[in-house]
Formats: structure tokens, C-alpha cells, sequence
């Protein structure tokens, strides 16, 4: 479950897809995986979108920010299947 949802918020990275995003962020934080594994994640998400993915990143790393700290709001629906 770790690895498809680590997969999932990388190929939401590189579509940048905001709501997907936190959705897989949310989902990845259940699953257990830990900051590390995460920023792993968002390394690779850069490396393969590009600059234009940083903003997406920041907003990324806000929100699991959030989730840390167990003041984040809910994370949207998925809805790309």
C-alpha cells in the first residue's frame, strides 16, 4: 500500500494535480510512511517534472505540515479513478 501510494502522489507531482496531491499526501501519512520517504518522493516528482512542480512541492510540504502538526483539513476526494 506504501509504495502505490507513494507512486500515486509522484505521478500526481508531475501532473501537478494540487487535490490529488494532498489526497496521496493523506493517504501516504496512513500508510505510514514516514518525512523521509516522502521527500524521497517529492525529490524524484522534481527530478521528473521539472521546476515546474516546485510550487506544487511547497503546497505538498505545507499540508503535511499540517497533517503533523493535527491541524490539517480534510484532503479532497480523489477522483481519477
Amino acid at each position: 500500500m506504501k509504495t502505490k501510494e507513494l507512486l500515486g502522489l509522484m505521478a500526481s507531482l508531475v501532473l501537478r494535480c494540487d487535490d490529488c496531491i494532498s489526497y496521496h499526501v493523506a493517504q501516504c501519512k496512513d500508510a505510514g510512511v514516514n518525512r523521509d520517504e516522502f521527500f524521497e518522493t517529492f525529490s524524484v516528482g522534481l527530478v521528473v517534472g521539472g521546476s515546474i512542480v516546485i510550487p506544487h512541492l511547497r503546497r505538498a510540504v505545507d499540508f503535511l505540515d499540517q497533517l503533523e502538526a493535527g491541524d490539517a483539513p480534510a484532503a479532497p476526494a480523489h477522483d481519477h479513478g
